[in-house]
């Protein structure tokens, strides 16, 4: 019953009101025994006022429910959560110290340790889920594409192959115009995932070059940045033919008519890493009691959202649907998050593999995730010259924090919140390489090996 007075409309009161009523609570406390008391934390965060951003993405959930349920108030957390308008915006705040952390995309802690974009020390320390992207296109698009795809009992056979988009790129060269996608941020997940779909098609997204920072070398397309909110609006306007984002802006698009998702993360590698949460590396140094603490926080949460058969998904759902949080329809939600997808308007299908968070070590950030993303951005020329073996893992340790991860942990499985086995060993670099839609497999201790598998890509030599 606290908890629920301590959240104001005016969520920028929230922590000064949240401390006095803590203080009329503790002062009832010791005139009026026996009465209920707040769970203790784990160990004193250095800092208890934090400001942690999100952008407005099914994924962003852990740090939602984490607020919602309270866990981070059991961790001696004082926390406001804020809506970011993007990706360029989240990145930049957390490095000026204006955020204490955010919900992030993978290869943005990665890329500001290369300088992509900008230099900056920030770290990973856990993974917030998995699977819950997809690739759009507009009605238009996919009427070009179906005659092309295999079918079974009047349906699409998934995963759809790229080069099914061939004769809609054709149709719009011939009218004069690029062919033109979108994705969420040059080093984001998103991008990297349509690239690798198109390219395993053999349709040609193009190369980053020194001198072309939008990555449109020898491009069969054109690639483009749009916040994800707003995405369906900008395919609905014409502006670009397809997408890659996050939910629920997918089934947005089909909820609106104007668009049908092809392909989801899961059908391009089945264990697709998607959002991080960043944080500044100093930040971590001089406050490490704090970082555990969000992370116990993270992980109780995300158990929460993986509870066994989805019990809590109808309600993540509602909380999300709040318009300080997705702002989305709850019908618009629920679909992909209790695993049913839907493809063409009345095409649903079960996909067990989609948004997940807690389950098959979602949370964990694993080196060799990292390492993947290295590998991309090396694939597509945001690292511009080729790099030893060595140097992939040398980064992903210096970026991903798989020690503060294990530390929270570690007071959750002492405390009995958390299995022992839920953790992966001391020493695993991967949760298992998975399976991408080309059939190539990724070891990420030989990234070189890796990288030279690919027909389309850079390995050590420049495009």
């Amino acid at each position: 019953m606290f908890r629920l007075l301590l959240r104001p409309a005016a969520k920028r009161l929230h922590v000064h009101i949240h401390k006095l009523l803590l203080t009329v609570l503790m002062v009832g406390i010791a005139v009026a025994a026996p009465a209920p008391t707040l769970a203790a934390p784990a160990e004193r965060p250095e800092k208890q006022e934090l400001k942690i951003g999100f952008i407005k993405l099914t994924d962003c959930a852990p740090l939602i429910v984490a607020y919602e349920k309270g866990f981070f108030e059991d961790e001696g957390l004082y926390v406001t959560l804020e809506a970011q308008a993007n990706w360029k915006i989240v990145l930049d705040r957390v490095i000026d110290g204006s955020l204490d952390a955010s919900h992030m995309l993978p290869g943005q802690p990665l890329g500001a340790a290369l300088g992509i974009g900008g230099r900056a020390n920030l770290v990973a320390v856990a993974g917030m889920g998995v699977n819950t992207l997809a690739v759009t296109v507009s009605n238009s698009v996919w009427s070009k594409m179906k005659p092309g795809v295999p079918a079974q009992g009047g349906k699409p056979i998934h995963p759809i192959s790229a080069a099914n988009l061939t004769p809609a790129i054709a149709a719009a060269n011939n009218s004069g115009k690029r062919f033109t996608m979108a994705m969420v941020f040059p080093t984001s997940t998103h991008n990297y995932a349509l690239r690798y779909w198109l390219a395993a098609g053999g349709v040609h997204p193009g190369y980053y070059t020194p001198t072309d920072t939008n990555g449109t070398t020898n491009g069969s397309v054109l690639l483009s940045v749009t916040p994800p909110p707003q995405m369906p609006s900008t395919l609905g306007a014409g502006t670009i033919f397809g997408y890659s984002v996050g939910e629920p802006w997918n089934q947005q698009a089909v909820i609106k008519n104007i668009g049908v998702p092809v392909i989801t993360a899961d059908e391009i590698w089945s264990r697709m890493p998607e959002k991080v949460l960043g944080m500044r590396r100093e930040f971590v140094d001089r406050n490490p009691k704090t970082a555990r603490a969000v992370v116990r926080a993270l992980i109780r949460a995300t158990q929460w959202l993986d509870a066994k058969n989805g019990a809590n998904r109808q309600e993540l759902a509602r909380m999300l649907a709040r318009p300080e949080y997705v702002g989305a329809d709850t019908n618009v939600l629920l679909g992909p998050l209790i695993g049913q997808y839907q493809f063409e308007r009345g095409d649903i299908r079960a996909a067990p593999s989609i948004n997940l968070y807690y389950r098959s070590f979602a949370g964990y950030p694993f080196y060799a995730d990292a390492v993947w993303f290295l590998t991309q951005m090396r694939r597509w020329g945001q690292i511009p010259t080729a790099k030893p073996d060595a140097w992939y893992d040398t980064v992903a340790r210096q970026v991903y924090r798989p020690d503060i991860y294990r530390a929270a942990a570690a007071s959750l499985i002492a405390s009995g919140k958390m299995a022992a086995s839920d953790l992966p060993a001391a020493n695993a670099y991967s949760a298992g390489s998975g399976r991408f839609i080309d059939g190539i497999t990724f070891d990420p201790s030989k990234p070189n090996a890796y990288l030279g598998q690919f027909a389309i890509g850079q390995q050590g030599r420049a495009p």
